[in-house]
């Protein structure tokens, strides 16, 4: 899911900063559940590329902190606009039309 900071309104960005999540000084990073952390093998701050594939494009958001949040497992969070690139344009729900941003298919790649 694709998720807003503290400083953070719609797409604009006031800080970096999001005391919200404990999160100080950086935006590129992903949250995600400890056990789904240990389950592949990453840890605090491992830097990872996250890539979604959508008619056969593979779209890769570089560069973010793995950040252990208490997320349902099988989930992940990170900041909009940073992840927008992962969203394919042309895929939305059926009835309203809104982009499939909280339903995206990603794999993280640990650098």
């Amino acid at each position: 899911m694709t998720i807003r900071s503290h400083d953070q309104f719609n797409t604009t960005i006031y800080g970096l900063d999001d005391r919200y999540r404990g999160v100080y000084n950086a935006r590129r990073v992903v949250f995600m559940n400890i056990d789904d952390m240990k389950a592949i093998g990453v840890n605090k701050l491992d830097i990872v590329d996250i890539t979604s594939t959508y008619d056969s494009i593979v779209r890769t958001a570089h560069n973010f902190k793995i950040v252990p949040y208490n997320i349902p497992s099988g989930n992940l969070a990170s900041y909009f606009p940073e992840t927008n690139v992962l969203i394919p344009y042309n895929h939305f729900a059926d009835k309203s039309k809104t982009p499939i941003s909280k339903s995206v298919k990603v794999r993280l790649v640990k650098k």
